[in-house]
């Protein structure tokens, strides 16, 4: 019963962070949206690039948390069935991937834009160019601030709050433009305050591609070491050995665990497997499949036959 009681705060406490998550995407992407028409069309008649380049981000930004949004709602109301026994919660990590590459490739867009404005400088309105992008920070500051609680544990919600920090800095970048331009005449300002901007987005891109591509490979998580979470298993008092060891993330919240225990004669294994789960509680592995094995046990067809390796 205690352990019932366990399960459903746990539960209880992952949707809450859920339901969180997704009413902090749907009013960041109404604010972005709106305020990525206005941006859009002052970066046009002000001829600014750096305005332009962070309309394009916030227009990333307004698919990325649609699609974020999105993926929250079906990965929670999809129901598990027999063909996809863990529903669609995968579905968010392929929107985090699309994220990722989308705000890489306008990144890139931007730096070749902006190499050909060097070659050939525009005329920029100065004034007009700086109010927007002043605008444009309180609004990205709102939406980073909005986003900022679940970005820390769920990947779908931190690309997106990586996309709103990367319209922070474009806003940064063009209000440093804008004075320069109205101080000095300087209109080169423009396309490197871009290039500068999309050089820091693609490394935050590219993390995201990696996390999500780590995912979907079915990778250890980074911030867990096997080999510790191995030796301390096998030190639980009971256990011979452990082998066919995998780690690996469902989606964000959601760790998995699965091995093989041998147990030592004698020992009681529901005992036995009580303690292992609390072992890994601590790691937030919940969601664990364990198979317990005698010392005697020699028909194992997994990866028993490298014992200790994996």
């Amino acid at each position: 019963m205690g352990k019932d009681i366990v399960h459903h705060e746990k539960k209880d406490h992952h949707v809450h962070h859920h339901a969180a998550n997704q009413r902090a995407l749907l009013i960041s992407f109404i604010i972005i949206s709106g305020f990525m028409i206005v941006e859009a069309i002052g970066g046009y008649v002000s001829g600014s690039l750096a305005l332009l380049s962070d309309a394009g981000h916030m227009l990333s930004d307004a698919i990325s948390l649609g699609l974020s949004y999105t993926a929250i709602l079906v990965g929670n109301r999809a129901s598990v069935n027999n063909r996809k026994t863990f529903g669609y919660k995968r579905f968010e990590i392929l929107a985090a991937l699309f994220n990722g590459a989308l705000l890489l490739l306008i990144s890139v867009w931007i730096v070749v834009e902006a190499i050909s404005r060097i070659n050939a400088p525009v005329e920029v309105a100065s004034f007009e160019m700086m109010v927007i992008a002043c605008i444009g920070l309180l609004v990205n500051l709102v939406v980073a601030r909005i986003l900022h609680g679940g970005s820390e544990d769920n990947l779908n919600v931190h690309s997106a709050f990586l996309h709103v920090l990367g319209d922070l800095l474009g806003s940064l970048g063009a209000i440093a433009a804008a004075v320069l331009i109205f101080l000095f005449g300087w209109n080169l300002a423009d396309p490197i305050a871009s290039i500068v901007v999309s050089l820091i987005i693609i490394k935050s891109s590219w993390s995201i591609l990696r996390d999500s591509i780590n995912i979907l490979m079915e990778a250890k998580p980074d911030h867990l070491d096997i080999e510790k979470i191995r030796q301390e298993i096998t030190a639980i008092d009971g256990v011979d050995g452990i082998h066919d060891l995998h780690i690996w993330t469902i989606t964000s919240e959601f760790l998995s665990l699965s091995c093989h225990l041998t147990a030592k004669d004698g020992v009681d294994r529901d005992e036995l497997l009580r303690h292992v789960e609390t072992l890994l509680s601590h790691y937030r592995l919940d969601h664990s499949t364990i198979q317990i094995e005698s010392v005697h046990f020699n028909t194992c067809r997994s990866d028993c036959a490298h014992h200790g390796h994996h």
